[in-house]
């Protein structure tokens, strides 16, 4: 659910990273099979993603460049039940090799 808001209001701004976006938790599950509603752990699939997938490219040169954004919520279950909203957080890190 958030690849698509994100994507959606990157649009909305005249962004399209659509070709160039992945997402972690859809690279490790398959929600045509696997019970993952909104997605996988934010952090432990991003982790998983980036340690063995991405930066193994990087490693070998395959890409230059990576805009990596882990996201995940921050579940209270006492907020749940006072019905509030649940925060967020995201870790932005910018990978680069000339």
């Amino acid at each position: 659910m958030g690849s698509r808001l994100l994507l959606d209001f990157l649009l909305k701004q005249g962004v399209d990273i659509t070709s160039r976006h992945r997402d972690c938790g859809a690279m490790i599950f398959d929600a045509e099979t696997q019970d993952t509603h909104c997605g996988g752990s934010g952090c432990g699939c991003g982790a998983s993603v980036l340690c063995g997938h991405f930066l193994p490219m990087f490693e070998r040169e395959e890409v230059h460049d990576i805009l990596f954004a882990a996201t995940g919520a921050l579940m209270s279950p006492m907020s749940l039940q006072q019905g509030e909203s649940i925060p967020s957080i995201s870790h932005l890190v910018h990978l680069r090799k000339d």
